[in-house]
């Protein structure tokens, strides 16, 4: 009687342990390509390492992570972890998984550079939030078939935007393709080129200031371009408020010439153009103030209202490992931020000779990027930057405003959102 009241007692023991242990993750994660797919894969590793802890992979589009997500964590709800590109923006709600992983000094070496955007709780803060996946770069892509056949040739180091857009139109005139230039409908994607055309986003004390002469200059070429047809103008006039839009699928069916996005879409176009024609990635064109795309990327976030906050911090420590970082890169074809991983390189042994060349022109052009695009991207309030600027050269763009009263509408609503920020 008393030994199977003993081993009851055990088998009793044993079970309580097993459920206070177990946990399940929800990841609610975008991809441009095969992201979730790679992490998935990944995660069966980190689960058979962490018994007890299942991870649910909730494969979302983009949509959902800009738009939905936010709101979610305003109200203490979502997942327990994203795969998130508005770091700043989100870092209030993330959760600091230091006390949890196995060598915080070890992980500050690898991604401290990135680390740093999600840090806005002063200067104080060490705090690891979130582990980057992909570092990005934005800038164009190119259909060299279409300049081929137009016997164009593409312009080189140093062309500025108007260059290639008369090189683009030009192609498209001559070999009837449908659309010339397009950029995607982010302020985020907008910003570089303002930048280029002297845009200086901030004061010297830090505090953004949006509308300059450099940005309006900007400004006013993108409206002309999308009045006389340069700039494909569905993309940006198709959608209302600060909705995203790329142009992905008409670059990837031949309709497009020249497609102003980002790294990140460099697996995408891979898998889907094929060998239908050749592509490149060219570096970011140049203005009156340089030659700069936007630095950024996509990173797994850990979220404060998580119940498993421990089994949450062994999940981002594992996503950091150099060796997990490299088979996900590896199937992704994206940039590392992983700074071992940039010295040594990636084997991407998938990939074309279109994507390794793509990958190699965007990785070399971060270094040449303007510390204002870094300033930028680190801006804790740049959602509001960006979603000001989306909507109001819409407005522009479609008539239901002038371009100086939408550049002052600009101004006046990142004022009124840092001011609801405080």
């Amino acid at each position: 009687m008393k030994s199977t009241s003993l081993l009851s007692g055990i088998a009793c023991a044993l079970l309580a342990a097993t459920s206070a242990s177990a946990a399940e993750l929800r990841f609610a994660c975008y991809q441009d390509g095969t992201e979730c797919d790679a992490w998935a894969e990944q995660i069966k590793a980190f689960e058979a390492e962490n018994a007890g802890t299942t991870v649910v992979v909730d494969v979302v589009p983009y949509k959902t992570i800009v738009e939905g997500l936010p709101v979610q964590l305003a109200s203490g709800e979502g997942p327990d972890l994203a795969r998130v590109t508005d770091l700043g923006g989100l870092a209030k709600y993330m959760l600091d998984v230091t006390p949890y992983v196995k060598d915080a000094a070890a992980i500050e070496a690898a991604y401290g550079k990135t680390l740093a955007w999600t840090r806005v709780n002063g200067p104080d803060d060490k705090g690891i939030y979130a582990i980057m996946d992909q570092q990005t770069a934005t800038g164009p892509f190119v259909n060299k078939t279409l300049f081929d056949q137009a016997g164009v040739a593409l312009p080189g180091q140093g062309a500025t935007y108007a260059d290639w857009a008369a090189a683009a139109k030009e192609v498209a005139e001559k070999t009837g393709t449908s659309f010339a230039v397009a950029m995607d409908r982010s302020g985020h994607r907008f910003a570089g080129p303002a930048i280029s055309y002297g845009a200086k986003i901030f004061d010297a004390d830090g505090k953004p200031i949006t509308v300059d002469d450099g940005f309006k200059a900007f400004a006013e070429q993108f409206v002309a371009w999308n009045e006389d047809g340069t700039v494909a103008k569905d993309v940006w006039a198709g959608s209302g408020g600060a909705t995203y839009q790329d142009a992905a699928k008409e670059f990837t069916n031949g309709s497009l010439v020249m497609y102003i996005s980002g790294s990140w879409q460099i697996g995408r176009f891979g898998r889907d153009i094929g060998d239908a024609f050749d592509w490149v990635a060219v570096p970011a064109p140049c203005g009156p103030g340089g030659c700069t795309g936007i630095p950024g990327g996509a990173a797994v976030a850990a979220f404060k209202h998580t119940k498993a906050p421990e089994e949450l911090g062994k999940l981002i420590d594992f996503m950091a490992r150099e060796d997990v970082q490299a088979a996900v890169l590896a199937k992704t074809k994206n940039i590392p931020a992983n700074q071992a991983l940039q010295a040594k390189g990636i084997d991407y042994a998938s990939a074309t000779d279109d994507e390794k060349a793509a990958l190699k022109t965007f990785a070399e052009s971060l270094a040449e990027f303007s510390p204002v695009a870094f300033q930028f991207q680190g801006y804790k309030n740049n959602r509001a930057i960006m979603n000001a600027t989306v909507t109001r050269i819409t407005q522009a763009i479609v008539g239901e405003s002038t371009l100086d009263e939408a550049l002052t509408r600009i101004d006046s609503d990142v004022k009124e959102a840092l001011a609801a920020a405080q």
